[in-house]
Protein backbone atom coordinates (compact mmCIF):
# COMPACT_ATOMS: atom_id res chain seq x y z
CA UNK A 1 0.00 0.00 0.00
CA UNK A 2 2.73 2.39 1.02
CA UNK A 3 4.36 1.82 -2.45
CA UNK A 4 1.23 2.01 -4.28
CA UNK A 5 0.70 5.77 -2.92
CA UNK A 6 4.07 6.76 -3.02
CA UNK A 7 4.05 6.21 -7.04
CA UNK A 8 0.84 7.91 -7.34
CA UNK A 9 2.57 10.59 -5.49
CA UNK A 10 5.74 10.77 -7.75
CA UNK A 11 3.25 11.59 -10.76
CA UNK A 12 0.74 14.05 -8.61
CA UNK A 13 3.99 15.96 -7.26
CA UNK A 14 6.25 15.93 -10.41
CA UNK A 15 8.22 18.96 -10.41
CA UNK A 16 5.94 20.49 -12.73
CA UNK A 17 3.22 21.30 -9.59
CA UNK A 18 6.37 22.27 -7.55
CA UNK A 19 6.77 25.25 -10.27
CA UNK A 20 3.60 25.78 -11.12
CA UNK A 21 2.85 26.94 -7.11
CA UNK A 22 5.40 29.32 -7.83
CA UNK A 23 5.12 30.72 -10.82
CA UNK A 24 1.10 30.94 -10.42
CA UNK A 25 2.03 32.80 -7.21
CA UNK A 26 4.71 34.82 -9.04
CA UNK A 27 2.39 35.65 -11.74
CA UNK A 28 -0.31 37.10 -9.46
CA UNK A 29 2.30 38.90 -7.51
CA UNK A 30 3.90 40.45 -10.62
CA UNK A 31 -0.45 41.17 -12.03
CA UNK A 32 -2.01 42.87 -8.80
CA UNK A 33 1.51 44.82 -8.30
CA UNK A 34 2.67 42.67 -5.11
CA UNK A 35 -0.86 43.53 -3.52
CA UNK A 36 0.57 41.30 -0.48
CA UNK A 37 2.83 44.29 0.07
CA UNK A 38 1.52 47.27 -1.00
CA UNK A 39 -2.00 46.72 1.00
CA UNK A 40 -0.85 44.80 4.00
CA UNK A 41 -2.29 47.65 6.17
CA UNK A 42 -5.48 47.33 4.96
CA UNK A 43 -5.60 43.31 5.30
CA UNK A 44 -5.40 43.96 8.96
CA UNK A 45 -7.59 46.76 9.17
CA UNK A 46 -10.04 44.46 7.44
CA UNK A 47 -9.78 41.80 9.70
CA UNK A 48 -12.26 43.31 12.24
CA UNK A 49 -14.30 45.70 9.50
CA UNK A 50 -17.74 43.29 9.14
CA UNK A 51 -19.83 41.88 11.40
CA UNK A 52 -22.01 38.36 11.90
CA UNK A 53 -25.12 38.11 10.08
CA UNK A 54 -27.63 35.38 9.95
CA UNK A 55 -26.92 34.40 6.65
CA UNK A 56 -22.88 35.02 7.11
CA UNK A 57 -19.79 35.00 9.15
CA UNK A 58 -17.53 38.18 10.24
CA UNK A 59 -14.13 38.74 8.36
CA UNK A 60 -12.19 37.67 11.49
CA UNK A 61 -14.57 34.53 11.60
CA UNK A 62 -13.53 33.95 8.23
CA UNK A 63 -10.39 34.28 9.37
CA UNK A 64 -10.33 31.87 11.91
CA UNK A 65 -11.76 29.35 9.93
CA UNK A 66 -9.55 29.70 6.78
CA UNK A 67 -6.54 29.48 9.53
CA UNK A 68 -8.20 26.49 11.42
CA UNK A 69 -7.32 25.05 8.07
CA UNK A 70 -4.10 26.92 7.31
CA UNK A 71 -2.48 26.12 10.80
CA UNK A 72 -1.94 22.35 11.75
CA UNK A 73 0.01 19.65 11.45
CA UNK A 74 1.81 21.05 8.91
CA UNK A 75 2.93 23.54 10.95
CA UNK A 76 4.69 21.00 13.79
CA UNK A 77 5.67 17.24 12.00
CA UNK A 78 5.19 19.15 8.45
CA UNK A 79 8.30 21.50 8.81
CA UNK A 80 9.93 18.84 10.52
CA UNK A 81 9.70 16.71 7.66
CA UNK A 82 10.62 18.92 5.21
CA UNK A 83 13.78 19.45 6.98
CA UNK A 84 14.37 15.91 7.24
CA UNK A 85 14.21 15.17 3.75
CA UNK A 86 15.05 18.61 2.34
CA UNK A 87 17.52 19.95 4.59
CA UNK A 88 18.04 23.59 6.43
CA UNK A 89 17.05 25.28 3.27
CA UNK A 90 13.68 23.59 3.15
CA UNK A 91 12.45 26.21 5.44
CA UNK A 92 13.59 29.35 2.78
CA UNK A 93 11.77 27.40 0.07
CA UNK A 94 8.56 27.35 2.57
CA UNK A 95 8.98 31.19 3.07
CA UNK A 96 9.17 31.80 -1.14
CA UNK A 97 6.47 29.92 -1.33
CA UNK A 98 4.35 31.57 1.38
CA UNK A 99 5.03 35.41 -0.11
CA UNK A 100 3.99 34.50 -3.30
CA UNK A 101 1.41 32.41 -2.74
CA UNK A 102 -0.17 35.48 -0.27
CA UNK A 103 -1.14 36.65 -4.15
CA UNK A 104 -2.80 33.49 -5.03
CA UNK A 105 -4.77 33.55 -1.97
CA UNK A 106 -6.07 37.08 -2.75
CA UNK A 107 -7.04 35.21 -6.28
CA UNK A 108 -8.73 32.56 -5.18
CA UNK A 109 -10.28 33.92 -2.22
CA UNK A 110 -11.88 37.08 -3.97
CA UNK A 111 -13.27 34.75 -6.54
CA UNK A 112 -14.93 32.40 -4.05
CA UNK A 113 -16.51 35.98 -2.37
CA UNK A 114 -17.76 37.12 -6.61
CA UNK A 115 -19.30 34.00 -7.62
CA UNK A 116 -21.24 32.75 -4.02
CA UNK A 117 -24.42 31.94 -3.49
CA UNK A 118 -26.92 31.41 -0.46
CA UNK A 119 -28.13 28.23 -0.20
CA UNK A 120 -30.45 26.87 2.84
CA UNK A 121 -30.18 30.27 4.64
CA UNK A 122 -26.34 30.17 4.47
CA UNK A 123 -23.48 31.87 2.01
CA UNK A 124 -21.45 29.08 0.34
CA UNK A 125 -18.83 29.36 -2.54
CA UNK A 126 -15.31 28.10 -3.58
CA UNK A 127 -13.58 26.74 -6.42
CA UNK A 128 -16.24 24.44 -7.93
CA UNK A 129 -19.00 27.46 -7.82
CA UNK A 130 -16.62 29.87 -9.46
CA UNK A 131 -15.71 27.48 -12.02
CA UNK A 132 -18.92 26.48 -12.92
CA UNK A 133 -20.07 30.64 -12.89
CA UNK A 134 -17.19 31.58 -14.58
CA UNK A 135 -15.43 29.26 -16.49
CA UNK A 136 -18.87 27.89 -17.72
CA UNK A 137 -17.37 24.23 -17.19
CA UNK A 138 -20.13 22.22 -14.73
CA UNK A 139 -18.01 18.82 -15.24
CA UNK A 140 -14.73 20.51 -14.16
CA UNK A 141 -16.52 22.05 -11.14
CA UNK A 142 -17.87 18.55 -10.26
CA UNK A 143 -14.36 17.08 -10.32
CA UNK A 144 -13.15 19.33 -8.12
CA UNK A 145 -15.87 19.47 -6.07
CA UNK A 146 -15.68 15.20 -5.94
CA UNK A 147 -12.07 15.52 -5.43
CA UNK A 148 -12.35 17.97 -2.79
CA UNK A 149 -15.10 16.08 -0.30
CA UNK A 150 -12.51 12.76 -1.03
CA UNK A 151 -9.69 14.77 -0.02
CA UNK A 152 -11.28 16.42 3.13
CA UNK A 153 -13.29 14.39 4.05
CA UNK A 154 -11.42 10.99 3.91
CA UNK A 155 -7.56 11.93 3.07
CA UNK A 156 -6.76 15.02 5.00
CA UNK A 157 -8.09 13.83 8.07
CA UNK A 158 -6.03 10.74 8.45
CA UNK A 159 -2.55 13.57 8.40
CA UNK A 160 -4.11 15.60 11.15
CA UNK A 161 -5.37 13.11 13.53
CA UNK A 162 -2.52 10.86 12.79
CA UNK A 163 0.14 13.63 13.88
CA UNK A 164 -2.44 13.83 17.36
CA UNK A 165 -2.21 10.52 17.93
CA UNK A 166 2.21 10.03 17.52
CA UNK A 167 2.24 13.10 19.34
CA UNK A 168 -0.24 12.15 22.68
CA UNK A 169 1.92 8.32 22.18
CA UNK A 170 5.43 10.16 23.00
CA UNK A 171 4.63 12.21 25.21
CA UNK A 172 2.61 9.73 27.10
CA UNK A 173 4.22 6.67 26.45
CA UNK A 174 2.03 3.68 24.94
CA UNK A 175 0.08 2.38 28.05
CA UNK A 176 0.04 -0.86 26.62
CA UNK A 177 -1.30 -2.85 23.30
CA UNK A 178 -4.73 -3.29 22.56
CA UNK A 179 -5.73 -6.47 19.56
CA UNK A 180 -8.07 -4.63 17.22
CA UNK A 181 -9.43 -5.01 13.74
CA UNK A 182 -6.52 -2.46 12.41
CA UNK A 183 -4.09 -4.46 14.09
CA UNK A 184 -2.07 -4.04 17.52
CA UNK A 185 -2.39 -0.81 18.53
CA UNK A 186 -0.90 1.31 21.65
CA UNK A 187 -4.19 2.47 24.42
CA UNK A 188 -3.01 5.64 24.19
CA UNK A 189 -3.65 5.79 20.39
CA UNK A 190 -7.16 4.06 20.92
CA UNK A 191 -8.30 6.59 23.66
CA UNK A 192 -7.16 9.44 21.73
CA UNK A 193 -8.84 8.25 18.86
CA UNK A 194 -12.10 8.11 20.69
CA UNK A 195 -11.93 11.52 22.72
CA UNK A 196 -11.21 13.34 19.40
CA UNK A 197 -13.94 11.50 17.77
CA UNK A 198 -15.99 12.25 20.32
CA UNK A 199 -15.24 16.27 20.97
CA UNK A 200 -15.47 16.50 17.00
CA UNK A 201 -18.45 15.28 16.41
CA UNK A 202 -20.08 17.52 18.56
CA UNK A 203 -19.46 20.69 17.07
CA UNK A 204 -20.11 19.34 13.47
CA UNK A 205 -23.16 18.65 14.48
CA UNK A 206 -23.68 21.92 14.93
CA UNK A 207 -23.02 23.38 11.50
CA UNK A 208 -20.63 26.27 10.43
CA UNK A 209 -22.07 29.16 13.24
CA UNK A 210 -20.08 26.81 15.91
CA UNK A 211 -17.28 26.17 13.99
CA UNK A 212 -17.00 29.74 13.44
CA UNK A 213 -17.58 30.60 17.04
CA UNK A 214 -15.31 27.73 18.27
CA UNK A 215 -12.21 28.59 15.93
CA UNK A 216 -12.33 32.57 16.56
CA UNK A 217 -11.76 31.70 20.25
CA UNK A 218 -9.10 28.66 19.96
CA UNK A 219 -7.02 30.11 16.94
CA UNK A 220 -5.84 33.58 17.93
CA UNK A 221 -4.89 31.60 21.61
CA UNK A 222 -3.50 28.75 20.67
CA UNK A 223 -1.30 30.38 17.89
CA UNK A 224 0.18 33.12 19.91
CA UNK A 225 0.68 30.77 22.74
CA UNK A 226 2.68 28.51 20.24
CA UNK A 227 4.79 31.47 18.52
CA UNK A 228 5.06 32.96 22.53
CA UNK A 229 7.09 29.66 23.17
CA UNK A 230 9.05 29.58 20.29
CA UNK A 231 10.59 33.33 21.10
CA UNK A 232 11.61 32.09 24.34
CA UNK A 233 13.56 29.27 23.29
CA UNK A 234 14.68 31.74 20.44
CA UNK A 235 15.85 34.10 23.52
CA UNK A 236 17.48 31.40 25.20
CA UNK A 237 19.66 30.43 21.93
CA UNK A 238 19.84 34.62 20.66
CA UNK A 239 23.19 34.28 19.84
CA UNK A 240 22.81 31.43 17.69
CA UNK A 241 19.72 33.32 15.76
CA UNK A 242 22.32 34.85 12.68
CA UNK A 243 24.57 31.35 12.08
CA UNK A 244 21.08 29.94 11.75
CA UNK A 245 19.34 32.63 9.42
CA UNK A 246 22.51 32.35 7.38
CA UNK A 247 22.03 28.44 7.34
CA UNK A 248 18.86 28.54 5.89
CA UNK A 249 19.77 30.79 2.96
CA UNK A 250 23.17 29.27 2.20
CA UNK A 251 21.34 25.91 2.62
CA UNK A 252 18.93 26.60 0.09
CA UNK A 253 20.91 26.91 -2.43
CA UNK A 254 24.01 24.28 -1.73
CA UNK A 255 24.80 20.94 -4.00
CA UNK A 256 25.49 19.51 -0.19
CA UNK A 257 21.51 19.85 0.90
CA UNK A 258 20.43 19.13 -2.93
CA UNK A 259 18.49 22.39 -4.26
CA UNK A 260 15.81 19.70 -5.98
CA UNK A 261 15.33 18.53 -2.35
CA UNK A 262 15.06 21.46 -0.80
CA UNK A 263 12.55 23.21 -3.49
CA UNK A 264 10.85 20.05 -3.19
CA UNK A 265 9.95 19.51 0.24
CA UNK A 266 10.36 23.11 0.74
CA UNK A 267 6.92 24.33 -1.79
CA UNK A 268 5.44 20.97 -1.08
CA UNK A 269 5.00 21.43 2.70
CA UNK A 270 4.85 25.13 2.01
CA UNK A 271 1.47 24.40 0.08
CA UNK A 272 0.08 21.69 2.26
CA UNK A 273 0.47 24.05 5.34
CA UNK A 274 -0.76 27.55 4.25
CA UNK A 275 -2.59 26.04 1.29
CA UNK A 276 -2.53 28.77 -1.30
CA UNK A 277 -3.69 27.55 -4.75
CA UNK A 278 -4.71 24.38 -3.04
CA UNK A 279 -8.02 25.75 -3.00
CA UNK A 280 -9.61 24.97 0.48
CA UNK A 281 -9.20 28.75 1.53
CA UNK A 282 -12.03 30.23 -0.59
CA UNK A 283 -14.62 28.17 1.16
CA UNK A 284 -14.24 30.13 4.37
CA UNK A 285 -14.09 33.56 2.43
CA UNK A 286 -17.08 33.18 0.70
CA UNK A 287 -19.23 32.53 3.78
CA UNK A 288 -17.98 35.95 5.40
CA UNK A 289 -20.66 39.03 5.00
CA UNK A 290 -18.54 41.70 3.32
CA UNK A 291 -19.04 44.99 1.53
CA UNK A 292 -16.79 44.07 -1.32
CA UNK A 293 -15.32 40.43 -2.43
CA UNK A 294 -12.04 42.02 -2.50
CA UNK A 295 -11.73 42.59 1.45
CA UNK A 296 -11.95 38.97 2.00
CA UNK A 297 -9.62 38.25 -0.39
CA UNK A 298 -7.22 40.75 1.17
CA UNK A 299 -7.87 39.33 4.57
CA UNK A 300 -7.46 35.34 2.96
CA UNK A 301 -3.96 37.08 1.83
CA UNK A 302 -3.21 37.69 5.32
CA UNK A 303 -3.60 34.07 6.77
CA UNK A 304 -0.98 32.56 4.48
CA UNK A 305 1.56 35.43 6.36
CA UNK A 306 0.18 34.08 9.81
CA UNK A 307 0.64 31.11 8.31
CA UNK A 308 4.10 30.23 7.42
CA UNK A 309 5.98 33.82 8.24
CA UNK A 310 5.14 33.20 11.55
CA UNK A 311 3.89 30.11 12.76
CA UNK A 312 5.92 27.45 10.52
CA UNK A 313 8.86 29.71 11.49
CA UNK A 314 8.61 29.48 14.85
CA UNK A 315 8.73 25.66 14.69
CA UNK A 316 11.87 25.94 11.73
CA UNK A 317 13.67 27.94 14.55
CA UNK A 318 12.90 25.87 17.58
CA UNK A 319 14.12 22.75 15.54
CA UNK A 320 17.32 24.19 14.44
CA UNK A 321 18.62 26.90 16.48
CA UNK A 322 18.83 23.79 19.35
CA UNK A 323 20.38 21.68 16.49
CA UNK A 324 17.50 18.82 16.89
CA UNK A 325 16.61 17.66 13.62
CA UNK A 326 18.21 15.01 11.26
CA UNK A 327 18.50 15.52 7.35
CA UNK A 328 17.73 11.77 5.59
CA UNK A 329 21.20 10.69 3.30
CA UNK A 330 22.52 13.65 4.16
CA UNK A 331 26.04 13.93 6.27
CA UNK A 332 26.62 14.67 9.18
CA UNK A 333 28.05 17.85 8.11
CA UNK A 334 24.16 19.30 7.50
CA UNK A 335 22.85 17.14 10.65
CA UNK A 336 21.94 17.30 14.24
CA UNK A 337 21.69 13.42 14.08
CA UNK A 338 18.89 13.62 17.25
CA UNK A 339 16.51 10.65 15.87
CA UNK A 340 16.65 7.28 15.39
CA UNK A 341 15.68 5.10 12.83
CA UNK A 342 12.68 3.81 14.90
CA UNK A 343 11.18 7.49 14.68
CA UNK A 344 9.44 8.45 11.57
CA UNK A 345 10.87 12.16 10.50
CA UNK A 346 7.10 12.21 9.44
CA UNK A 347 5.97 12.18 13.19
CA UNK A 348 6.38 15.26 15.16
CA UNK A 349 8.91 13.99 17.01
CA UNK A 350 11.49 16.69 16.01
CA UNK A 351 9.62 19.49 17.32
CA UNK A 352 8.85 17.73 20.79
CA UNK A 353 12.55 16.57 21.16
CA UNK A 354 13.96 20.24 20.22
CA UNK A 355 11.19 21.48 23.18
CA UNK A 356 12.47 18.93 25.66
CA UNK A 357 16.08 19.96 24.84
CA UNK A 358 15.48 23.10 26.86
CA UNK A 359 12.16 22.37 28.64
CA UNK A 360 12.89 18.86 29.60
CA UNK A 361 9.82 16.40 29.60
CA UNK A 362 7.19 19.61 29.51
CA UNK A 363 8.54 19.86 25.91
CA UNK A 364 6.97 16.80 24.87
CA UNK A 365 3.94 17.33 26.68
CA UNK A 366 3.54 20.80 24.98
CA UNK A 367 3.84 19.58 21.38
CA UNK A 368 1.19 17.06 22.47
CA UNK A 369 -1.02 19.35 23.68
CA UNK A 370 -0.09 22.53 20.72
CA UNK A 371 -0.52 19.25 17.87
CA UNK A 372 -4.01 18.80 19.27
CA UNK A 373 -5.65 22.04 19.36
CA UNK A 374 -3.83 22.89 15.82
CA UNK A 375 -4.86 19.32 13.97
CA UNK A 376 -8.15 19.40 15.65
CA UNK A 377 -9.42 23.00 13.85
CA UNK A 378 -7.86 21.63 10.73
CA UNK A 379 -10.05 18.86 11.33
CA UNK A 380 -12.41 21.41 11.89
CA UNK A 381 -12.08 23.28 8.46
CA UNK A 382 -12.06 20.08 6.34
CA UNK A 383 -15.62 19.39 7.18
CA UNK A 384 -16.55 22.65 6.21
CA UNK A 385 -15.35 22.73 2.87
CA UNK A 386 -15.93 18.96 2.47
CA UNK A 387 -19.97 20.16 3.47
CA UNK A 388 -20.02 22.93 1.08
CA UNK A 389 -18.61 20.56 -1.69
CA UNK A 390 -21.87 18.55 -0.84
CA UNK A 391 -23.90 21.56 -0.95
CA UNK A 392 -22.60 22.04 -4.08
CA UNK A 393 -23.43 18.96 -5.58
CA UNK A 394 -26.85 19.35 -4.08
CA UNK A 395 -28.00 22.01 -5.89
CA UNK A 396 -28.41 19.55 -8.98
CA UNK A 397 -28.86 15.46 -7.87
CA UNK A 398 -29.79 15.13 -3.60
CA UNK A 399 -29.18 12.19 -2.10
CA UNK A 400 -30.98 11.05 1.48
CA UNK A 401 -28.92 11.69 4.38
CA UNK A 402 -25.84 12.85 2.56
CA UNK A 403 -24.77 15.05 5.21
CA UNK A 404 -25.08 12.68 7.55
CA UNK A 405 -23.38 9.89 5.85
CA UNK A 406 -20.56 12.89 5.22
CA UNK A 407 -20.24 13.09 8.93
CA UNK A 408 -19.67 9.84 9.65
CA UNK A 409 -17.43 9.40 6.78
CA UNK A 410 -14.94 11.82 8.33
CA UNK A 411 -15.38 10.72 12.16
CA UNK A 412 -14.22 7.19 10.67
CA UNK A 413 -11.57 8.70 8.80
CA UNK A 414 -10.18 10.67 12.08
CA UNK A 415 -10.13 7.32 13.92
CA UNK A 416 -8.58 5.26 11.70
CA UNK A 417 -5.64 7.88 11.18
CA UNK A 418 -5.33 8.22 14.51
CA UNK A 419 -4.11 4.66 14.90
CA UNK A 420 -2.11 4.04 11.50
CA UNK A 421 1.27 5.14 10.33
CA UNK A 422 2.77 8.55 9.57
CA UNK A 423 4.39 7.88 6.37
CA UNK A 424 0.77 6.27 4.73
CA UNK A 425 -1.01 8.96 6.49
CA UNK A 426 0.89 11.77 4.81
CA UNK A 427 1.29 9.84 1.73
CA UNK A 428 -2.64 9.84 1.19
CA UNK A 429 -2.90 13.56 2.22
CA UNK A 430 -0.19 14.50 -0.34
CA UNK A 431 -2.37 12.74 -3.20
CA UNK A 432 -4.89 14.91 -1.64
CA UNK A 433 -3.56 18.19 -1.69
CA UNK A 434 -1.98 17.74 -4.98
CA UNK A 435 -4.67 16.58 -7.04
CA UNK A 436 -6.69 19.76 -5.79
CA UNK A 437 -3.74 22.16 -6.24
CA UNK A 438 -3.43 21.33 -10.16
CA UNK A 439 -7.05 21.68 -10.56
CA UNK A 440 -7.82 24.81 -8.94
CA UNK A 441 -4.36 26.59 -10.09
CA UNK A 442 -5.46 25.45 -13.59
CA UNK A 443 -8.52 26.63 -13.19
CA UNK A 444 -7.80 30.41 -11.66
CA UNK A 445 -5.18 30.91 -14.06
CA UNK A 446 -7.87 29.97 -16.87
CA UNK A 447 -10.13 32.14 -15.23
CA UNK A 448 -7.48 35.17 -15.85
CA UNK A 449 -7.27 34.24 -19.34
CA UNK A 450 -11.36 34.85 -19.17
CA UNK A 451 -11.64 37.81 -17.87
CA UNK A 452 -9.81 38.66 -14.92
CA UNK A 453 -12.75 39.16 -12.33
CA UNK A 454 -10.76 38.90 -9.57
CA UNK A 455 -8.30 41.60 -10.66
CA UNK A 456 -11.08 43.93 -11.85
CA UNK A 457 -12.28 43.46 -7.71
CA UNK A 458 -9.41 44.92 -6.53
CA UNK A 459 -8.69 47.84 -9.03
CA UNK A 460 -12.81 48.81 -8.16
CA UNK A 461 -12.02 48.40 -4.53
CA UNK A 462 -8.73 50.32 -4.29
CA UNK A 463 -10.47 53.29 -6.94
CA UNK A 464 -12.84 53.64 -3.99
CA UNK A 465 -10.49 53.34 -1.28
CA UNK A 466 -8.60 56.00 -2.96
CA UNK A 467 -12.05 57.81 -3.33
CA UNK A 468 -12.54 57.88 0.65
CA UNK A 469 -15.61 55.96 -0.01
CA UNK A 470 -17.28 54.82 3.66
CA UNK A 471 -19.95 52.04 2.52
CA UNK A 472 -18.29 50.28 -0.09
CA UNK A 473 -20.15 48.69 -3.39
CA UNK A 474 -19.71 46.00 -5.88
CA UNK A 475 -21.48 46.17 -9.29
CA UNK A 476 -20.54 43.14 -11.34
CA UNK A 477 -22.45 44.70 -14.38
CA UNK A 478 -20.68 47.62 -14.41
CA UNK A 479 -16.94 45.58 -14.26
CA UNK A 480 -17.95 43.31 -16.63
CA UNK A 481 -18.17 40.32 -14.64
CA UNK A 482 -20.64 37.60 -15.74
CA UNK A 483 -23.04 35.55 -13.38
CA UNK A 484 -22.17 37.27 -10.30
CA UNK A 485 -25.69 36.89 -9.45
CA UNK A 486 -25.64 37.34 -5.47
CA UNK A 487 -24.18 40.61 -6.05
CA UNK A 488 -26.41 41.33 -8.74
CA UNK A 489 -29.30 41.01 -6.01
Amino acid sequence: MQQFVDQINSYVWSPALVYLCLAAGLFFSILTRFVQVRLFKEMIRLLFSSKESDRGISSFQALSVSLSGRVGTGNIAGVAAAIGFGGPGAVFWMWVVAFLGAATAYVESALGQIYKEELEGEYRGGPAFYIEKAMGQKWYAWIFAITTIIAVGLLLPTVQSNAIGNAAELAFGANGMLQTGFGDITYTKFATALIVVAVLGIIIFGGVKRIAHFTQIVIPFMALGYIVMALGIIALHITELPGIIALIVTDAFTPMAGVGAAIGWGVKRGVYSNEAGQGTGPHAAAASEVQHPAQQGLVQAFSVYVDTLFVCSATAFMILITNQYYVTGIESAVSGGVLGSDIQANSPAFTQIALESVMGGFGKTFVAIALFFFAFTTLLAYYYIAETNVAYIRRTVRFPGEITVLKIILLGSVFYGTVRTADLAWGLGDIGVGVMAWLNIVGILILFLMGKPALKALKDYEEQRNAGVTEYTFDPDKLGIKNADFWKK
